[in-house]
């Protein structure tokens, strides 16, 4: 799965910009600034890394389940986790 960042405790805020941020392409470790927030592709991460997240009692899991995305809400940062276009369903 692809991690985009997205750095912001407000999720007024994210939600603003989330459309814009998974449709902008991004290269891995690239960083960008979306309406003053920034926003960097952190790379792939496992499948159990999603597991292990979702434990955590700090961290609220949101899914958007027509395009299998997963967003993670920890902190100040919002991941959203992107399935892989390999393994996405067409």
């Amino acid at each position: 799965m692809k991690c985009i960042s997205v750095y912001t405790d407000k999720f007024d805020a994210f939600s603003d910009i989330f459309e814009e941020v998974v449709a902008t392409e991004m290269s891995e470790n690239e960083e960008k600034e979306i309406e003053g927030i920034t926003v960097s592709h952190s790379g792939d991460v496992p499948e159990h890394y999603l597991e292990r997240m979702s434990q955590k009692t700090e961290v609220v899991v949101m899914k958007d389940k027509g395009r299998n995305i997963t967003i993670l809400q920890h902190g100040q940062v919002f991941e959203i986790l992107l399935p892989e276009l390999e393994n996405a369903v067409q």
